[in-house]
């Protein structure tokens, strides 16, 4: 099926698959076991060109679509899916915020770390503020010409292995008045008191390290502050533009370990023989093949609608309703069907020779990073409702007494 694609996009998607099949799945079943960044397959996917993509020409990147990068996120995925989040995080992200709202050295500073193949982080949460971005307490001091941070920031995917880092924090002008939040850019072995300082050690995605990094009196220079046009106070809001990208991409990812195991699941029910007979015939599996491919393909539909959508107001990156929509959906349905796949093999699922069990562990985590599925509702509510929908006590009570808007 090919769902409307372009002859350039299926041929940029037969490339994806024919890498990911030849170099990626070989590597996949270690790279989980042994907990180690694939620096191979980075200089390999550098090669070939499938980190950048989304980086201007003028930068040294193609210039390509969200797409585009979904397209190989897919193929990607399907093999490995630490090899699927790098796609994510060299087109999408924090590579992309840089290009939409970066000065000119920034944004030069950023294409080529990516195209060398760095995978940059983006540095959000903290141990009191996952959801609840707005609670984030590191904070960054105007001091003359430099910005001073201090803070934690915990769950940073590539923590450790990333160098470029864009981080969020509360901003405080020379007279200590609070500016509102926002991003800044430091690169690891450059920048004096970014420190890592320990891996969590996760259920699935082993290859990519998640990290805690403290920032200890971390000097950034003021021409490294990545501000929309919008300023601190309201710029946030842009910057966190970004994560519609990288939600598409997030749930890119689900969707191609679950079509991945859909493919070893129907190769398995054709040669798997119970009763004298290939399972494939048992009408019972038959619907649950549909249903699983029912699901696939509706999750195709809305990320590729995501993709090629744009955000109000002349936005770079995707309709916040459409991305957040195809997540929950891709994310939840990934898993459902991982679980039928893993079902369809029976014990044989559950054992390390066979790799729906590593795509189970990895698939999970999908629902969360990135914006949970139950933010992300909220998120779909305010927009069909036209409210902002403040999750703190007394700003539901602000809210309450504003009309609603009209329909």
């Amino acid at each position: 099926m090919t769902l409307g694609l372009h002859p350039d996009e299926l041929a940029l998607e037969a490339r994806a698959r024919e890498f990911a099949n030849k170099i990626v799945r070989p590597r996949a079943a270690a790279i989980d076991r042994d907990e180690q960044y694939p620096w191979d397959i980075v200089r390999a996917l550098a090669d070939a060109e499938f980190v950048g993509m989304t980086i201007p020409a003028q930068y040294g990147g193609q210039g390509r679509s969200y797409l585009d990068a979904v397209l190989v996120i897919e193929e990607m995925a399907k093999a490995c899916t630490v090899t699927g989040r790098i796609i994510v995080e060299t087109n999408m992200g924090a590579i992309s915020t840089v290009m939409a709202y970066g000065t000119e050295t920034q944004k030069r500073l950023a294409a080529d770390l990516v195209l060398a193949g760095d995978k940059p982080a983006i540095c959000i949460t903290e141990p009191q503020a996952g959801s609840d971005a707005m609670a984030m307490t590191t904070r960054a001091d105007k001091r003359g010409d430099v910005y001073v941070l201090n803070g934690r920031k915990h769950w940073i995917t590539g923590g450790g292995v990333s160098r470029l880092h864009l981080i969020f924090a509360r901003v405080f002008d020379e007279r200590g008045d609070d500016l509102g939040i926002g991003g800044f850019l430091a690169v690891r072995d450059e920048a004096k008191g970014l420190r890592v300082v320990r891996r969590e050690h996760t259920m699935g995605l082993r290859g990519m390290p998640e990290g805690e990094l403290a920032f200890e009196n971390l000097e950034v220079p003021a021409a490294m502050a990545l501000v929309p046009p919008s300023g601190f106070r309201r710029g946030f809001a842009d910057l966190m533009n970004a994560y519609n990208s990288q939600r598409v991409g997030a749930g890119t990812v689900a969707m191609g370990i679950a079509a991945g195991a859909l493919e070893h699941a129907l190769d398995w029910v054709k040669t798997r023989e119970q009763f004298g007979r290939p399972i494939a015939e048992f009408q019972g599996l038959q619907w649950m093949l549909a249903d699983m491919q029912t699901q696939l393909t509706a999750s195709r539909l809305m990320l590729y609608a995501a993709a090629r959508s744009r955000g109000p107001g002349g936005s770079a990156f995707p309709d916040p309703m459409l991305a957040a929509q195809a997540k929950i959906f891709a994310s939840e349905a990934a898993i459902r069907i991982v679980n039928d796949a893993l079902q369809l093999f029976g014990a044989r699922g559950y054992s390390r020779e066979f790799p729906l069990e590593r795509m189970a562990r990895d698939v999970r985590m999908f629902t969360i990073g990135g914006g949970t599925a139950q933010v992300l509702r909220t998120l779909v509510a305010g927009k069909m409702l036209g409210l902002k929908l403040p999750q703190t006590r007394d700003g539901y009570v602000e809210a309450a007494a504003r009309p609603m808007a009209a329909e």
